[in-house]
């Protein structure tokens, strides 16, 4: 089984989506990651949010630009952009624009913090 690739997704667009949310940082894992050959990938979310009444607990996330593919986000020297789409009547609505980036571990000092 391949080891889930954790994410952290920062939303641009709608300009107004940390006022509706209440954040612009979302973190979550894909799977995804591991098929070269996939053009989208299903992120999972840590924490979801609502978003005009509806609960949005997964994004489909597509590379914003084309010809470019998703795992280029592990090349980049920041993050990359993206196009995100939320499940709404049992197919995906695009909705939103941001960009993508590896999620880092979280390393534990010897007092216990975390860095």
């Amino acid at each position: 089984m391949t080891t889930p690739a954790k994410v952290r997704i920062f939303v641009t667009e709608p300009w107004d989506f940390e006022r509706i949310t209440g954040t612009t940082e979302l973190t979550g894992w894909t799977s995804d990651h591991a098929d070269p050959d996939s053009e989208e990938w299903e992120v999972h979310l840590d924490s979801g949010f609502e978003y005009h009444g509806l609960q949005v607990d997964r994004l489909l996330a597509g590379p914003r630009y084309v010809g470019e593919h998703l795992l280029r986000m592990f090349d980049a020297v920041t993050a990359f952009p993206v196009r995100l789409a939320h499940p709404q009547d049992d197919d995906w609505h695009y909705a939103f624009i941001g960009m993508i980036s590896p999620r880092p571990e979280r390393e534990e000092m010897e007092d216990g913090n975390s860095i």
